[in-house]
């Protein structure tokens, strides 16, 4: 490994210590909720800004402090049109970059080293960061495709600070991959001139775990927004009702299980190496496990025929 490889790996940068930081909190938070309730002294906050959905419906009383910051859960299609329209720009800029020649703007390029992208000529390919925005993309596209077209929303909240963070996330989601991206100044460097001939065989398997993902991700959403629709596909209540079919057999959250799934497509399609991206899978596996556990207690306290089999988010595990 060059000398300058290795100094990049064991750099803790801006957005490492973000990620890392996200990371350790959200378990610390899981942790926190498997420790019997009676153990623990309680906090409204607290428990309103780790629940959302129907998880803060069925969790501890909140005041009425708490209800004045309440945001509608079917806001989620902000953060999809943020991501979009805040990807899509990045994403253009680095395909000009990368077949055009055109650098990045000055602001950008600015804002990437105050991140912690580093200079160098080598190590990550340019391909993988591409392939990895592209997707992402296409992930948010989908999104909110869904939540328009696919999800029914009841009158369910999110926290305010829940929203704000939401729409943060994916900026920051987007800027993490474009800092990735091999740069010589403000141009990107790709090895060899031909972005093509850094084709691998992790960028396929990375592609076919994107697909793999995507897909059962896509029928859950579709299974939990037919529960509130009848054959014809009108809408007919905003209840909740234990869902079946695909990965409900096995988890209770299996749309959370499939976005953790979808953040690993990634990470192999940046070679398996790219520690930066592992501490982004790391935060989504604890902050969807958090998710997913507090879903599973909503329906195990609400449906007494409830599956006895399934786990919360990872299936036979947890």
């Amino acid at each position: 490994m060059a000398p300058w490889a290795g100094a990049e790996l064991s750099a803790l940068n801006p957005l490492r210590a973000v990620w890392l930081t996200l990371a350790a909190a959200f378990l610390l938070t899981l942790l926190l909720q498997l420790v019997p309730s009676g153990l623990l002294p309680g906090c409204a906050l607290f428990q309103d800004l780790i629940r959302y959905g129907k998880t803060k419906e069925g969790g501890p009383s909140r005041p009425a402090a708490c209800r004045a910051f309440d945001v509608p859960k079917r806001y989620f299609s902000h953060f999809y049109i943020i991501s979009v329209l805040w990807n899509g720009f990045l994403l253009w800029s680095l395909t000009q970059s990368l077949f055009v020649g055109a650098p990045f703007p000055n602001w950008l390029h600015h804002l990437l080293r105050i991140l912690g992208a580093a200079q160098f000529r080598g190590g990550e390919l340019a391909l993988s960061a591409f392939l990895v925005l592209v997707f992402l993309w296409l992930h948010s596209l989908r999104r909110l495709f869904e939540c328009f077209y696919v999800s029914v929303f009841s009158n369910a909240m999110i926290h305010v600070v829940q929203y704000c963070f939401g729409l943060v996330y994916y900026v920051l989601v987007g800027l993490t991959v474009l800092s990735q991206v091999p740069m010589d100044g403000r141009n990107v460097y790709v090895i060899g001139k031909n972005l093509l001939m850094q084709a691998r065989w992790f960028h396929i398997l990375g592609m076919m775990m994107f697909i793999w993902s995507s897909v059962h991700q896509y029928k859950c959403h579709v299974i939990l927004g037919n529960l509130r629709k009848n054959k014809a596909g009108v809408v007919i209540h905003c209840n909740h009702r234990i869902p079946f079919g695909d990965w409900f057999e096995y988890v209770s959250s299996p749309n959370y299980l499939a976005e953790l799934m979808i953040y690993i497509s990634m990470a192999v399609t940046f070679g398996f190496h790219n520690l930066t991206w592992w501490l982004v899978v790391t935060y989504v596996f604890f902050s969807q496990a958090l998710s997913a556990f507090l879903s599973h207690k909503f329906y195990k306290s609400k449906f007494v025929s409830y599956p006895k089999h399934r786990k919360a988010f990872l299936p036979f595990l947890f």
